[in-house]
């Protein structure tokens, strides 16, 4: 078992009343025909809104490490008719673990996942090798611990820290959205030119 899969299995994504995926997605600009991956999908809950907003045309990825929830995932795009959800197995601390070509995605979604990552750089990076030029990685994170209603203390990423991670491995931050009660939202862009 993977450190992810470990990591994953005492920290669930947590959506309800801290995130809004329904309201998130809306931000984003998210349009018909896109290509959006949503990494550690984990519930669906953000890949079955990107499906309802994309309005039967492109195609959202739900790229997970645990098989039953992507299982879970298929079975409620099924439900509710989304033809435009694929679910991929991968353990994303793996170079090229998503299976997507390079520069072949308009968004990657990493919501509630880089505080569980030990190899962070090893997301980001994957994230960068799949979004295309002028696509965005959005990232969605929780901005502290809050007594034990989010990820311990020592595992919160500060903004500040994942801004610069991100900038280490060629994304800039584009610009900054309120993502929910207790998160950071963060629209990052590749850097054309790496330094």
């Amino acid at each position: 078992m993977s450190k992810m899969q470990k990591t994953a299995q005492h920290a669930p994504r947590t959506s309800g009343s801290f995130a809004h995926p329904r309201k998130n997605v809306a931000a984003l600009g998210i349009q018909g025909g896109m290509r959006i991956a949503d990494f550690g999908a984990g519930s669906g809950a953000y890949a079955l809104a990107i499906a309802e907003r994309l309005g039967g045309s492109g195609t959202v990825y739900a790229i997970d490490v645990q098989r039953e929830l992507l299982r879970r995932i298929h079975n409620e795009a099924a439900r509710h008719g989304y033809k435009n959800v694929e679910v991929i197995w991968a353990d994303l601390e793996v170079p090229r673990a998503s299976k997507l070509a390079d520069r072949s995605v308009d968004f990657v979604l990493i919501s509630n996942l880089l505080f569980q990552m030990p190899e962070k750089a090893l997301l980001l990076r994957e994230a960068r090798r799949i979004v295309k030029l002028e696509g965005h990685v959005v990232l969605i994170d929780w901005a502290d611990s809050y007594g034990g209603m989010g990820p311990l203390e020592e595992e919160v990423v500060p903004k500040e820290a994942a801004l610069a991670l991100a900038r280490v491995e060629g994304l800039e931050l584009r610009r900054e959205f309120s993502a929910g009660a207790h998160h950071y939202g963060l629209v990052l862009q590749p850097i054309s030119k790496q330094v």
